[in-house]
């Protein structure tokens, strides 16, 4: 996959309104339906996804969920916990993916729901 290809390494983060199963699948799919839509991903491309969540999320595994993505089969998944720092925004998903870009291509890291506020200099509009 390399051969005109840069790889790069991909930011991202939202929230979940619950710590539910149901609340982080809608969130992580969310994110990751960005992440592929915004960078013009296809499954090939996407070398390795790391999720971190805050302490407040325990309901289930984002990678689980990230797994049932088309094309993601061989797509190495993490999950780990984010460390816990006062005042850090609640409910927190983010990730770090490795990917395969076209030089010309201007990486997009998607930040969405509370998450924006996080980096308001990437919020897409």
């Amino acid at each position: 996959m390399s051969q005109g290809f840069v790889l790069r390494a991909l930011r991202g983060a939202t929230t979940a309104d619950a710590n539910s199963a149901e609340a982080i699948e809608v969130a992580v799919a969310e994110l990751v339906d960005a992440l592929v839509a915004r960078n013009g991903l296809a499954g090939a491309q996407v070398v390795s996804v790391t999720f971190s969540v805050t302490r407040d999320l325990d309901a289930c595994f984002p990678a689980a969920i990230a797994r049932r993505q088309a094309g993601w089969e061989q797509v190495a998944l993490l999950d780990c916990q984010q460390m816990g720092v006062a005042g850090d925004l609640p409910r927190c998903i983010r990730l770090l993916a490795h990917t395969w870009l076209h030089p010309e291509r201007t990486p997009v890291h998607p930040y969405l729901r509370e998450a924006a506020r996080l980096r308001p200099d990437r919020v897409q509009r």
